[in-house]
Order: structure tokens, then C-alpha cells, then sequence
């Protein structure tokens, strides 16, 4: 687990993210608020979202696009068009994450299962500890010993 992960406000500017996320490949960011309780997460899906057409990415929209004929630039200006606003206007605030007191495999199953990095969070006080990596936990893996 990486104890000190990189993280990010609700109120940190979209720009911040995507400037973080892109300098250091994240996948993702947790978002904690002002007492470090962990409130979601901004990453490369939260950013597809913001720039791809509302009919593609709402609820009940397309399922398909092939006839859609955006732009590298029309992503751009919507981008741009965001970039200021702050993180919880499309952050995942319903993420899985495991807790401190949560078992080895059964951490294990769950970052199998949901593909991505887990947070950590302490259950009585909702403060995200840390953050469980494919790559924290090969590397753990490959220096046990027998």
C-alpha cells in the first residue's frame, strides 16, 4: 500500500487533475476532503466523460457512436470549457474501497474484480490511509519468502 498516494480536493480545479494525472500516468486520484476523509475519485474516466458528447455518456444514451463524427479539437473546447470548475462536479463519489481491518484475499478478490487501485479508508473515521496498487502488491508478492 502506498501510505502517502497523491490526492485531490473537491475543490481543486479539473485542470489540477488532469495536469497530475497525466504527469505521473494515474489512472486515478482520490478526492478527500479538508479532514481527510475520502469522499471519491477523479481519474482518465471522469475525464472522458467531461469531453465526450452528453448523448454518448448520459444514462440511458447511445450505445454506440460510429456516426458521431467528433473532433480531437471538439473534445478540446470541451475540455477548456471545464477545466476551471472544481473536481466534485464529476468526481466518482461511489467507489469501492477496502478498510484497514479488511483481510488480505479478500482485498485481493476485490482489486480482481474491480480493475483498479483501491483506497484505503479507516472505518470509524472515513480517512483514506493509503491506496492498494496491482504494483504494491506484486512487489510484495515477488519478495516473500517461502
Amino acid at each position: 500500500m502506498d501510505p502517502n498516494p497523491s490526492v485531490l480536493h473537491p475543490t481543486d480545479k479539473i485542470r489540477e487533475g488532469v495536469r497530475i494525472i497525466m504527469k505521473h500516468r494515474y489512472r486515478r486520484l482520490p478526492v478527500i476532503d479538508d479532514d481527510g476523509r475520502f469522499v471519491g475519485v477523479f481519474g482518465m474516466s471522469e475525464l472522458l466523460r467531461l469531453v465526450m458528447p452528453k448523448a454518448v455518456v448520459m444514462d440511458k444514451g447511445l450505445e454506440t457512436a460510429p456516426y458521431v463524427r467528433d473532433s480531437l479539437s471538439d473534445l478540446h473546447r470541451r475540455l477548456e470549457k471545464v477545466k476551471d470548475e472544481p473536481i466534485s462536479i464529476c468526481m466518482l463519489e461511489d467507489m469501492t474501497r477496502v478498510s484497514t481491518d479488511t483481510p488480505l484475499l479478500e482485498t485481493l478478490l476485490t482489486l480482481y474484480k474491480t480493475r483498479t487501485s483501491l483506497p484505503v479508508v479507516e472505518p470509524k473515521t472515513g480517512k483514506l490511509v493509503g491506496v492498494i496498487s496491482y504494483f504494491d502488491v506484486c512487489e510484495h508478492i515477488l519478495a516473500a519468502e517461502l
